[in-house]
């Protein structure tokens, strides 16, 4: 990213409410959030606090009440749903929780299958997937299937396929929160590499301590305000 080029992350002001019968939860309440270029970022906050929410906000699945979000520059909330997708396939990453891996797809179609979607030629889209899976030490597993992965590969093929596109945020919802701790860090450190080694920015919202020290800077959420960990929005 040259000086001066919008970041890949930007909210201001967000505001997000939902409905509970006659009350109203307030969850976001003017959240404001950049993400820098290739920086790592940890969000870390109680569950029901808005994390999740958060993460579906940024990663244009979900519109806020009131704010901006802006990717790479472009503020999305004036755009059309196929506008939308658009931003987000060509610009966006995501990792959650539980894979989503596709079960009759092997490792190789799954991480190619947004490249295809994109109109990448079978062979490009194939060639950067095993570029992906080779790079994540899974050169002898792209022909496998996901029921003959275990948990951390299956995990690291969706760690793959989230940055096939060459996204410029990549978006992660507890990516180590469903696997046992050894695992756990073999994950923590194949997402940092290929992070670090790409550039890649990142928001990843985790309660792994360990993981969140290994980032850059870590934020949470309190009163529906985004402050940096340890601290109280009055306090800013």
């Amino acid at each position: 990213m040259a000086a001066g080029d919008p970041p890949p992350l930007a909210l201001a002001g967000v505001r997000r409410s939902f409905c509970d019968g006659a009350s109203q939860i307030r969850v976001l309440n003017g959240a404001d959030l950049t993400v820098a270029e290739g920086e790592l970022v940890a969000l870390v906050a109680p569950s029901g606090a808005g994390k999740s929410t958060l993460l579906q906000i940024a990663g244009l699945l979900e519109r806020p009440d009131a704010g901006t979000v802006r990717i790479t520059g472009t503020e999305a909330g004036g755009l059309s749903d196929i506008e939308r997708t658009a931003l987000r396939r060509d610009r966006i990453g995501f990792v959650y929780q539980f894979h989503h891996l596709m079960g009759d797809f092997n490792a190789r179609e799954n991480v190619a299958l947004p490249l295809r979607l994109a109109g990448v030629a079978p062979a490009e889209a194939n060639a950067r997937a095993d570029e992906l899976l080779d790079r994540l030490g899974l050169a002898a597993r792209r022909t496998h299937r996901p029921s003959e992965l275990s948990g951390g590969e299956r995990q690291r093929v969706a760690i793959a396929r989230a940055v096939a596109n060459r996204p410029r945020i990549l978006l992660a919802d507890e990516p180590t929160g469903n696997l046992d701790t050894g695992t756990a860090h073999s994950v923590r450190d194949a997402f940092l590499s290929l992070s670090r080694e790409t550039g890649l920015a990142a928001l990843v919202a985790t309660h792994n301590e360990a993981f969140a020290a290994e980032l850059d800077r870590t934020v949470t959420l309190r009163d529906g305000l985004i402050v940096p960990a340890g601290e109280h929005p009055a306090q800013r």
